[in-house]
Formats: structure tokens, C-alpha cells, sequence
């Protein structure tokens, strides 16, 4: 299947078509966008074979691993969004407050307008619908931009969209750096990008110019931070999955290893064990292992590899024509090691004194999308909770916050802002409208005092209104313990007292 770019001249005449189609008011219709979701998810399903296909073709990726990555967490998505919407789309109103109520103060979600979503080539179905049926939840309409290198993928999307979803509302644009230029030289009311950095600030750029809200999902450099003491089978097992599902072009992939350097050789053997569990005849021969998107970004590794510092236990061997990179673990891997910038299935362990070495070495760097512990020690769990930050963190287990039901994915800092699935993506594509409805007769009652000429007694009735300050902070905390400790033995001593009292009463 060949891959047909979208015409420049026709891009701004897709965004105004949206548009019209959006002013009409037909997603205002819960129903409608009920039955749009129900046909995002049977889309996907009605294709499975299709879909799977597709990622084959583009990544050499596993069937299996498109059902549990894709499928799974789109048909989640999909059932959530279409059980939730009436409660999610519900008229709200704040606490109850007696100076305002007679207002009528009310908060109601509304959509956007029309969104672009653009997503990147290693989860181009999970990272484009998800969004989709976020922003259709939230009533808006939404124009789509696959990667131009998983070109199966993205004309098969293209076919199938406007079978299954109204036509007028939502698209998709196939290309290039063409014409995601033109896609951002165009006002949208939410832009929603997955990618990287660099590009995420280009995206970020042009949405300035219109004042557009962006989330954005960067990914980062994920660490590990293994406790000698935790089951080093249960956790290399774990890591190696997460760093070699998708042959590593995961932004939620454990990039590398914080271990005391007693316990770095019993975890590369464990990491070996694993490679050959996993992939008994090799990791090119089998059918559980994918590839590389392009034979560029084979070559771009193939480099790192080569130049790094570290000892390659096993593995690093790449083939660019056929864009396989082998499962690859280097230890001995140092803060500057060209390995600790790279998108594939290569994992370096970095060693270390102790957590307080690795929790310095993670602070040091970008605040990551995810850091993952292994360890059974909850102090040690907590220690690093308390000391660092990231999008997320992940307790003796690697990636699987992304496909959690009700459980947001998010970055901070350099790994972007905002938030895809469940109600914090429909968040990202809705405006919380206040409004108020006041009634004439409160004039006279309630608020007259704020019309000229003002008046002494007017002033008075606003400072009768005055909500109460919280109490004034004293100059330490220990006053306050001392405050309570003094009420206490007051209170103890009346007690005493009023007993004595009514014995001499008895006597």
C-alpha cells in the first residue's frame, strides 16, 4: 500500500470544512459523539489483521505486542470515554458558598473547536486515536497527522477514517515536513503532539503565534534503579521486556540502570538469561522481536554503539538494511557515554555507590518521563518518591502506566506538559465555561451596595461579606505544638478541679 500526501492547497481547505462542520453544533449531541467513539474502537476492531499488518510492515513489530499495546489500550480508552461522557460532560457547581449561590454559579465543559493531533512512527495507532477519542468526548472536531515513515499504517488510516466517522469532522493529513509546516501555519483551538524535543518546541513556536494550548508528550530518558537486594531475576526480566518491546522505541522505555557496582555482574548474567529465554534461536530469526523504523535511525545506533565507552556484554550487532538491531546491554556506562541518548534496544547500566549517587545522577539530568525502582525496601521506595521527579514513576515494573485504566500520561519539564487517556485527556480538549444567572430582585437585596454613590453603610456591608482569613502563620511550628500542649494542660487541670470540687461537694 503506496502512500498518497495530502496536497498542500488542499490542507487549509480540510481545516476550514472541520470548521463549518464544528459551527453547525452537531457534536454538541451526546449521542453523536457516543456513536462517533463506539466507531473509533470498531474500526480497529472490524481491521485487527490489517492494523497488525500494517506494523509489521513498518516496524517489523509482533502481533502480539500491536494487541497488547494498541488494541488493548484503544478499546480501553473507548469504553471508558462511552460509559463516562454524561458524567464527564456534566453541568457542575463549585462548593457552596452563602455570599454567591443566589447567583447561580456553574462550570460547564465545553469542546474546543478543532484540534490537530500529530503522532510519532513507534505507536502511531495507540498515540493518534487515543487522543481521538478524547477530543470526540469533548465534542470537537479533529484533523489527524500520521508519521510519514510508517507509510502502511498511515494509508490505511487514511482509508478507513471516513468509512467509519463523519466525513466533515474528521480527517487525516498525510505527509511530510511539508505539510505538518503548512497543518501549523493554520489556527487550531488544541494541538496535541507526541514526539521529540526538538520538534516539540517547533511545535510549540508556531502554536504561540495563534495562541494555541498544546500538550505535549516528549518522552525522556528513563532511569532504573535497581536494589541489590530485590529478586534480580523478577527485575531483570522485567527491564529486558521494557527495554525490548518495540525493539526499544518506547518514550516510556527504561534507558538504563542505576546499580552498585557489587551487583552490576549478576545483573548483565541475569540480562543474558533473559535474552536467550526470550528469543531462543536469536533475536533476528524470531517473530517476537521487531525492528528499527528506518534504516537511518538503524544507522544512527549503529554509531552510538560504536562509540561507546562502556563493555558491551552481549549483542550489538546491526544490520541497516534490514533494520535490526540486536537486544544490546553495556555495562560500565558512564554520565557522558554517547549511549545515554539513544531511542532502541540498547540498555546501559550506569554503576553507583548507593541510591544517594543514584538519586544525584537522576536529578542531575532532564527530569524523565518515568523512572522505575526495583526494590521491596518501601524506605528505599520512598526515598526516591520524596527526592526526585518525573512524569511518572513505577515500582518493580516497567511501562505499564500507560495502558492503566484511569491513570493519565504526562511528562514534566523537557518531557513535555499535559496529559493524554482517560478523563485527563478529555480535560486537555475541553473549556471549563463559567457562568452565572442572577436574578433582578437581588439588587435590592443582597448586592445594592455596589452601585454609586457609595456610602458608608455600603462600605460596611462589604466588609460584612469579607470571607475569614485563614489563621496567621506564628514564627515556628514548635509555638504551635506549645499552643496545644498549653490548651491541653488547661483543659486537663479544669477537669481536675471541677472533680475535686464536686467531691468536697459529696463530703
Amino acid at each position: 500500500m503506496s502512500l498518497t500526501y495530502t496536497p498542500l492547497d488542499e490542507i487549509p481547505n480540510i481545516h476550514a470544512t472541520a470548521r463549518r462542520a464544528f459551527l453547525s453544533g452537531k457534536t454538541k449531541s451526546i449521542v453523536f459523539r457516543k456513536r462517533q467513539i463506539a466507531q473509533v474502537a470498531w474500526m480497529v476492531k472490524d481491521n485487527e489483521q490489517r492494523f497488525m499488518e500494517a506494523m509489521k510492515a513498518d516496524l517489523g513489530r509482533p502481533y502480539q505486542e500491536t494487541e497488547f499495546f494498541d488494541f488493548g489500550i484503544v478499546y480501553g480508552e473507548s469504553r471508558m470515554a462511552y460509559d463516562n461522557i454524561e458524567k464527564w460532560t456534566k453541568e457542575q457547581a463549585p462548593d457552596f458558598n452563602p455570599n454567591w449561590f443566589l447567583m447561580k454559579p456553574r462550570l460547564k465543559p465545553e469542546p474546543k473547536g478543532v484540534v490537530l493531533v500529530i503522532a510519532p512512527f513507534n505507536y502511531p495507532l495507540f498515540l493518534l486515536l487515543v487522543p481521538l477519542i478524547s477530543a470526540i468526548a469533548g465534542g470537537n472536531a479533529a484533523v489527524l497527522k500520521p508519521p510519514e515513515n510508517t507509510p502502511v499504517f498511515s494509508a490505511l488510516l487514511a482509508e478507513l477514517l471516513p468509512e467509519y466517522l463523519d466525513k466533515e469532522l474528521f480527517h487525516v493529513v498525510n505527509g511530510a515536513v511539508a505539510e505538518t509546516t503548512k497543518l501549523l501555519e493554520l489556527p487550531w483551538d488544541h494541538i496535541m503532539y507526541t514526539g521529540n524535543g526538538r520538534v516539540g518546541r517547533i511545535v510549540a513556536e508556531a502554536a504561540a503565534k495563534h495562541l494555541t494550548p498544546l500538550t505535549l508528550e516528549l518522552g525522556g530518558k528513563n532511569p532504573v534503579i535497581v536494589d541489590p537486594k530485590v529478586d534480580l531475576e523478577m527485575a531483570a526480566r522485567r527491564i529486558f521486556w521494557g527495554r525490548t518491546s518495540n525493539a526499544g522505541q518506547i518514550c516510556l522505555a527504561p534507558e538504563y540502570v542505576l546499580v552498585p557496582e557489587e551487583s552490576q555482574a549478576a545483573l548483565v548474567s541475569a540480562f543474558r538469561n533473559f535474552y536467550h529465554s526470550f528469543f531462543p534461536e536469536g533475536a533476528k530469526k524470531s517473530d517476537s522481536f521487531g525492528r528499527i523504523v528506518t534504516e537511518a535511525h538503524a544507522a544512527r545506533i549503529k554509531n552510538l554503539i560504536e562509540q561507546t565507552r562502556g563493555t558491551i556484554e552481549f549483542g550489538g550487532d546491526v544490520d541497516i538494511a534490514e533494520k535490526y538491531v540486536s537486544p544490546t546491554v553495556v555495562s560500565n556506562v558512564r554520565a557522558d557515554d554517547p549511549l545515554m541518548e539513544i531511542f532502541g534496544p540498547v540498555l546501559a547500566i550506569v554503576p553507583v555507590k548507593d541510591i544517594d549517587e543514584a538519586i544525584a545522577f537522576i536529578n542531575s539530568r532532564d527530569v524523565p518521563l518515568a523512572i522505575y525502582v526495583f526494590s521491596f525496601d518501601k524506605a528505599l521506595q520512598k526515598k526516591v518518591v520524596d527526592n526526585t521527579q518525573s512524569g511518572a514513576i513505577m515500582m518493580n515494573e516497567t511501562l505499564v502506566t500507560a495502558g492503566a485504566p484511569g491513570l493519565p500520561v504526562g511528562g514534566k519539564g523537557p518531557g513535555g506538559y499535559g496529559y493524554y487517556t482517560s478523563k485527563y485527556g478529555f480535560d486537555q480538549f475541553v473549556h471549563m465555561r463559567v457562568s452565572v444567572n442572577n436574578p433582578a430582585w437581588v439588587d435590592k437585596l443582597a448586592l445594592w451596595f455596589r452601585f454609586p454613590p457609595y456610602t458608608v453603610a455600603g462600605g460596611k456591608k462589604i466588609r460584612s461579606l469579607e470571607t475569614p482569613l485563614p489563621p496567621r502563620p506564628t514564627d515556628s511550628e514548635s509555638s504551635i505544638s506549645n499552643t496545644w500542649v498549653v490548651l491541653l494542660a488547661t483543659a486537663v487541670a479544669a477537669a481536675s478541679s471541677v472533680a475535686v470540687l464536686r467531691a468536697m461537694e459529696r463530703v
